[in-house]
């Protein structure tokens, strides 16, 4: 049995896989909410309950290997992100699940390891492009935080390496984009990329375009102030919604061309995530496009590269499983 996750800053999605053979068969999964927990191993603790309380043959659940994709960065085994609550240390959940090894994994690392795994119906094309020839692909994915990750052909099979664009300097284009960052540094120490392309984006968006109109989910901290103004900006029930939702998506473009450009991932461009899925119809309106483009010298170059959104929201539980199957089947 294989235990895999996705590990969020929102949520876990935690699934136990049987073997068939080079493939995985789900057998049991979850979701669960990241900051109900004290900690990674009470959350696996709770999680493997309902797994065994659901299994007619509890015996069956015994796990041979393990691997999670987590939101952050991954060194040497140990996980660090502000977008998490706790830290993940692979050595000490291995002892706790009585494992040789955990694979701990970048989130963004398990989506791009899931994709050759994924069916056709698991996309939705933004640009069909044209592809370069075994050239570099890149993943990037707007939720809690913003994640990248490439994968790079090596004359035989892609490999996949991780990148942290995410925590890199928020580059302004536009009058109204430099007016942005000037308002986000009288809050922040600093303003990365991802303080604007993530979730918690849109409500500093909408607050800098009018902080005269406020929302219920503004005043309780357990609400979710990006689901309802990219409902209401999906909606068209509220202008200044409408507004922030172009202006995220926009500059979501415009960070998404950039990384095509530091990497040259002209082999396409996947969008994974779960703002992806939900403000969808917005990236498929052509805003997203034309910023991604730009108005560059290499608008044309950018212009062929392809781009998908990823829908299957389990691509990175995906992925992470077949990478903790790779370590059993080397041993």
């Amino acid at each position: 049995m294989i235990l895999a996750g996705d590990v969020g800053g929102t949520k876990c999605n935690l699934g136990l896989f049987r073997q068939d053979g080079l493939a995985l068969r789900p057998a049991f999964q979850r979701r669960l909410a990241t900051r109900d927990y004290t900690g990674f191993e009470d959350l696996i603790e709770d999680f493997l309950k309902q797994a065994t309380a659901a299994d007619e043959k509890p015996s069956g659940l015994a796990i041979d290997a393990a691997g999670f994709g987590v939101a952050g960065a991954v060194v040497e085994g140990r996980h660090y992100s502000e977008n998490l609550p706790w830290v993940l240390d692979a050595s000490a959940l291995a002892r706790k699940l009585n494992l040789k090894d955990i694979q701990l994994l970048n989130d963004l690392i398990a989506t791009a390891l899931s994709l050759e795994r994924l069916s056709a119906n698991d996309f939705v094309t933004l640009n069909p492009g044209i592809p370069g020839h075994h050239a570099t692909r890149g993943v990037i994915a707007a939720g809690t935080g913003l994640g990248e990750a490439l994968l790079f052909w090596d004359g035989e099979k892609y490999h996949v390496a991780p990148a942290e664009g995410g925590q890199a300097d928020f580059a302004p284009r536009t009058e109204r984009e430099m007016q942005l960052l000037g308002h986000l540094r009288l809050q922040l120490p600093r303003v990365s990329c991802e303080e604007i392309v993530s979730g918690r984006g849109f409500r500093r968006v909408h607050e800098f375009l009018n902080p005269a109109v406020r929302h219920p989910s503004f005043e309780s901290p357990a609400s979710n102030a990006a689901s309802e103004i990219t409902q209401r900006g999906l909606v068209k029930s509220c202008a200044v919604c409408e507004e922030t939702l172009d202006f995220w998506t926009e500059t979501y473009g415009a960070v998404t061309g950039n990384f095509v450009l530091h990497t040259m991932a002209v082999g396409g461009v996947y969008l994974a995530g779960g703002i992806a899925t939900k403000i969808l119809s917005k990236l498929q309106d052509g805003t997203f496009f034309k910023a991604f483009c730009g108005a560059g010298k290499l608008a044309p170059v950018l212009a062929r590269v392809p781009i998908a959104v990823v829908v299957n929201d389990d691509a990175p539980m995906l992925g992470a499983a077949y990478q903790a199957l790779s370590s059993v089947l080397q041993t």
